[in-house]
């Protein structure tokens, strides 16, 4: 991103070859090739271009001289993009997801920095198998825990209760954990499942749930409140669409803990579980639809895809 001056607001206006210029000691440590697939704000990444993205990062990934794949992107729906990637790919080599939380128009721009500390991580022999990560702020972050946790501050990306996996130094790079719960889902050929995120609220009803449903929507997630418990109102309508054979799956809005079925009242996560919801583990509701959608594209069913989420 950088100010443009007749909207006096930041856009996205670097190619990779741009981004590259700014940190030209880069040259000094590997070769890099550049491929411009998108140039636009994260917002509007979404499924289609995910998959596209899927398609390049794997046909690298399968050159014998590729070390390792840097995916530049912005902040706003990373840890999307790079939870799929790193649930559709499927090679020990390296992924790196980086951004900025500063636009290039700012003194203190900390893109050429992370991208400088990606190429680290992708000549790091301790990085192979350790699935697609984002490096921000010198902190790496596996896929599945990394989540958005401040709307500016360069330190944003957080792995919840268990870390980050590393960090990048002045003079190593240095990897402390491997994530344990990785899996794989190949792509398919078929269009990506439209799959939506609800939220839980004091005195929510069921309106945009059975909205979700008639727009199309073969699964919801739920950001539910809790350890994993909703609305009455709200309740109700999980029971009937399940009942018509969509998957709901029960994620919460709280940042850290496991959801699960402890509650016996009507809307109590047991009673979730007896209506055939599945609950989500210790996922965020992003990171949970991104699992939905790919269990729905491979045919699976709410059985199936509950062992996917206990994975």
């Amino acid at each position: 991103m950088k100010v443009d001056p007749e909207l006096n607001a930041p856009r996205p206006v670097f190619d990779g070859d741009e981004l590259l210029a700014l940190r030209p000691d880069i040259a000094g440590l590997a070769r890099l090739e550049v491929r411009n697939l998108f140039n636009m704000p994260s917002e509007y990444m979404g499924p289609e271009q995910w998959v596209l993205l899927q398609r390049a990062v794997n046909a690298e990934l399968a050159r014998e001289e590729v070390a390792g794949v840097i995916v530049s992107h912005g902040t706003d729906t990373m840890e999307e993009s790079a939870w799929f990637l790193d649930l559709t790919l499927d090679s020990p080599k390296p992924v790196v997801l980086v951004g900025a939380q500063r636009n290039a128009s700012e003194a203190d721009f900390d893109g050429p920095r992370n991208l400088f500390n990606a190429v680290r991580i992708c000549l790091s022999n301790e990085a192979r198998e350790k699935g697609v990560v984002i490096c921000l702020n010198d902190q790496i972050n596996a896929a599945r825990e990394a989540s958005k946790t401040s709307t500016s501050e360069v330190a944003t990306f957080k792995s919840g209760d268990f870390g980050f996996l590393g960090q990048v130094d002045p003079d190593a790079v240095r990897f402390y954990r491997s994530p344990a719960r990785r899996q794989f889902l190949p792509l398919g050929e078929d269009t990506l499942p439209r799959v939506d995120i609800v939220p839980s609220y004091a005195g929510a009803d069921g309106i945009l749930i059975r909205a979700a449903v008639e727009a199309g929507a073969r699964g919801v997630v739920m950001s539910a409140l809790g350890c994993g418990n909703v609305p009455r109102a709200q309740y109700d309508a999980i029971r009937d669409v399940v009942a018509c054979g969509v998957v709901v799956v029960i994620a919460s809005r709280v940042p850290n803990g496991r959801v699960f079925p402890l509650y016996g009242y009507e809307g109590g996560g047991r009673s979730l579980a007896d209506a055939g919801a599945v609950y989500a583990d210790n996922l965020s509701p992003q990171h949970s639809r991104v699992l939905l959608m790919l269990g729905i594209h491979r045919g699976m069913d709410a059985k199936a895809i509950a062992r996917l989420f206990a994975h």
